[in-house]
């Protein structure tokens, strides 16, 4: 058998021969007339084949007797084994053992069983988010799957979160991104900020962080202002100045300025009543509950000076701490303007996706009095792209990443959403508000605990108003009941609910749209998130609390 082998592989290496025309000579080509062919030198010296030789049987005969005499000794090498294409094994089996630890754990008092089977679920699957053993829409769907099988959710309602307009505004987003992008509307964008502003990296990060929030009280979607505004222009300023996702140049630029941008975004939407589509629930639940009104320049007031003083902070903590390879570039002006020469005038194309950007943003920010919401106003926007093939279908199939966040955000919404349901977090919050109570502590340092408890268990939540419909009114009634200042206690909880989104790749709208990009490791996602919400925290309830004292809130 090896020896078979062995010959075929030999004979492999010669060329093909067949019958000349009106000859007796086999000549060694694929063409006529014959051409000269290049042998291995192995075989060349074994079998001394030249085409002017003439191939009588007895030659033949003697190559084959060669041939089987190479082949004896031939050692064949055996091709490799092709690599393993499945899931990661450990990553998988802490992902599985996570869930099994806590499904077979005591199920505590006041909680059902199907609750903590679902929690065994969710953290599972955080878990094997987080190490990835596969890909995230992989995990997510993994996870769906068990809690249908084990029977803790119908079908309905594990794939309910796929029904919630965020993760496909988010999805549309993406495609929003391509066109910007495609056309070069984005390059052009890129290069008039970077003639403005980029001589210096963080100065170019400044200008769109402020950007941002001077966007903020006009657009209350962040998903809408990070996917359908900034995204696309942190891709094509990376673009410009050679940062590229998986190419090894992501920290040139894109790691830092993504990660700054996305950062940025919760503190902007901290403060302003219409920055944050959740922001609403929260001034309706305070008026429910404490029978205080939560105006818009109350707000505003408010969060003010630690808003901007976070604005300022966190780009530069995240320039020191996880810094990009290019920090100032004094000839990038100059080849910006060049480049926007180069370009010449804007193409129909880029007409058309100026003016489908700003009909979008238009029905973002009038959307109120339209009542027209914010996943419909991006429905029309994608409309007019594909109907005039400025984005065709083809490529938005092809936006992966667009569809893998879709898959593993509606996923954890549904997750989250109905851990609720089942009385979860009524359970927690519960269990918090009396061990908070029992401490027999002053009402500051009793509000410090609830704020802490409140703000870090959003680790559990893929969602803003999920986390606040859960525990916002439990907190401030406990709060208020321990002596905090009732207006002062709703509005700390209130700017807490947006800087609390920070932590992870899920907690908020503009999470996934930045972390799509794919410019950050999610190990360093959520390090540096925990990084930025300590200083987050020390800002707002330091420095703001001064503040708010020199204001009257407490």
């Amino acid at each position: 058998m090896a020896s078979s082998v062995a010959l075929t592989t030999a004979f492999s290496t010669l060329p093909s021969l067949r019958q000349r025309p009106h000859s007796n000579h086999l000549t060694p080509s694929l063409s006529y007339p014959p051409k000269r062919r290049r042998f291995t030198p192995s075989l060349q010296h074994s079998f001394n084949v030249n085409t002017k030789h003439n191939w009588s049987p007895k030659k033949l005969s003697n190559v084959s007797s060669l041939v089987r005499a190479s082949a004896a000794g031939a050692s064949v090498t055996p091709a490799p084994a092709p690599a393993w294409q499945g899931a990661a094994i450990k990553p998988l089996l802490a992902s599985i053992a996570t869930g099994a630890i806590i499904w077979f754990a005591p199920v505590p008092n006041g909680v059902t069983k199907i609750a903590w089977q679902l929690l065994a679920i969710f953290l599972a699957t955080i878990v094997g988010i987080i190490t990835q053993p596969l890909p995230l829409g992989a995990v997510a769907l993994l996870g769906l799957g068990v809690s249908v099988l084990t029977k803790t959710l119908t079908f309905a309602a594990a794939f309910s979160g796929f029904g919630d307009p965020i993760p496909w505004l988010i999805c549309f987003a993406f495609f929003f991104a391509k066109g910007f992008i495609k056309t070069g509307l984005g390059n052009r964008v890129g290069y008039q900020f970077v003639s403005l502003f980029g001589s210096s990296t963080l100065g170019l990060g400044y200008s769109l962080v402020f950007s941002e929030a001077l966007l903020a009280p006009a657009i209350p979607s962040v998903s809408a202002r990070a996917g359908g505004i900034f995204l696309p222009l942190v891709k094509s300023l990376c673009a410009a100045c050679g940062s590229n996702p998986g190419d090894g140049t992501e920290r040139k630029l894109g790691a830092w300025l993504s990660l700054t941008c996305f950062q940025t975004s919760v503190i902007s939407s901290a403060m302003f009543l219409t920055a944050m589509a959740a922001n609403p629930l929260c001034a309706t639940l305070t008026q429910t509950s404490i029978n205080q009104t939560i105006g818009w320049l109350d707000w505003a007031r408010a969060a003010i000076v630690p808003g901007l003083v976070s604005l300022v902070v966190v780009p530069l903590l995240l320039y020191i701490v996880y810094p990009p390879t290019l920090k100032s570039s004094p000839d990038a002006p100059k080849l910006a303007r060049e480049k926007l020469q180069n370009m010449g005038p804007m193409s129909s194309n880029e007409k058309i996706m100026t003016a489908t950007l700003l009909l979008t943003v238009g029905l973002w920010v009038f959307g109120g009095v339209l009542n027209i919401d914010a996943v419909t106003a991006a429905i029309l926007g994608l409309a007019v792209l594909l109907v005039t093939g400025v984005v065709t279908w083809k490529e938005c199939l092809g936006e992966g990443v667009a569809w893998d966040t879709l898959t593993w955000f509606a996923a954890l919404i549904a997750m989250a959403a109905y851990l609720n349901k089942y009385g979860l977090i009524a359970w927690f919050s519960q269990t918090v508000v009396k061990f908070v109570g029992g401490l027999g502590l002053s009402w500051q340092l009793s509000f410090g605990i609830l704020v802490l408890l409140y703000f870090y268990s959003h680790y559990f939540f893929a969602s803003g108003a999920a986390h606040i419909g859960a525990m916002f009114t439990a907190f401030l009634s406990v709060a208020t009941a321990l002596g905090t200042p009732p207006f002062f206690g709703a509005m700390v909880l209130s700017f807490l609910s947006n800087l609390m989104g920070g932590l992870t790749h899920y907690g908020i709208g503009s999470a996934p749209v930045f972390y799509g990009a794919n410019y950050v490791p999610l190990a360093q996602w959520w390090g540096y998130g925990f990084l930025v919400s300590v200083v987050n925290i020390l800002i707002w309830l330091g420095l703001g609390g001064v503040w708010w004292k020199a204001i009257g809130l407490w």
